[in-house]
């Protein structure tokens, strides 16, 4: 990881000891050497999607985020042997985003199967706490994509999206049934394939961040998923 040009690394512990990015606010300027939106895919995991989305879109800039580095290196090695010069790794904990990008300066986030976290709402990605997050660095017409196999992680997405009256562009239960045609779509992560090849439904929400209303928590109770995810804890087997 310390070899790679377009990796960088920084811990919670430097953070808070009062290290400051230097990048944070000249993404474009100092790296990208270009004004393309920036767009960051949060817990990205092996960086499928960091690496399918730059393919897909040269004019745009891909910043992929994961405290894992040994999920990382996959996705950075990718990008770096296909030449790819629009994509960029993070690692670092989500919950320090904030230290990294300055006001306006992001254009989309991409959630792609995060934890849904089902005991503890605050460390769920698409929370109020995490939103008021992002709204630091992503612009007012920003893009909040949510793709994920848990039932539950979506019915309180959907929730947290109608209670803060956000705009909503798309949403479905069963992506892959849906008449959603969307090449963006199409790019399957390491999870996603394990999810289809048992049957499970792929859930997608696309909704606009917004940056002026008070947030306000959903207030539900949703039934838990009755399986765990790959990697993420000791699973059990589904039937």
């Amino acid at each position: 990881m310390e070899a790679f040009p377009h990796v960088f690394q920084v811990s919670a512990y430097t953070l808070r000891e009062g290290f400051r990015f230097d990048m944070k606010g000249k993404w474009n300027e100092r790296f990208f050497k270009n004004n393309n939106p920036i767009v960051l895919e949060l817990g990205c995991g092996k960086g499928e999607y960091t690496v399918g989305l730059a393919q897909l879109f040269p004019d745009k800039n891909f910043v992929g985020v994961d405290i894992k580095g040994a999920r990382l290196w996959t996705g950075a090695k990718d990008s770096l042997e296909k030449g790819l010069r629009n994509v960029a790794f993070l690692r670092t904990n989500i919950e320090m985003i904030y230290h990294f990008f300055a006001g306006n300066e992001v254009s989309e986030i991409w959630l792609t199967f995060p934890d849904p976290q089902m005991k503890k709402a605050t460390k769920r990605l698409t929370a109020t706490n995490f939103m008021q997050t992002y709204r630091q660095f992503v612009k007012p017409d920003g893009l909040i994509h949510l793709k994920t196999d848990s039932n539950f992680m979506f019915t309180y997405t959907c929730e947290m999206v109608r209670r803060n009256h956000f705009q909503l562009n798309f949403s479905t239960s069963d992506l892959y049934a849906s008449d959603l045609v969307d090449p963006i779509l199409g790019i399957k992560t390491y999870y996603e394939q394990q999810w289809l090849e048992r049957g499970l439904t792929i859930k997608y929400i696309q909704f606009v961040i917004g940056s002026h209303n008070e947030l306000y928590e959903p207030e539900l109770e949703i039934e838990h998923d009755a399986y765990r995810s790959f990697g993420r804890s000791r699973r059990q087997h589904l039937e």
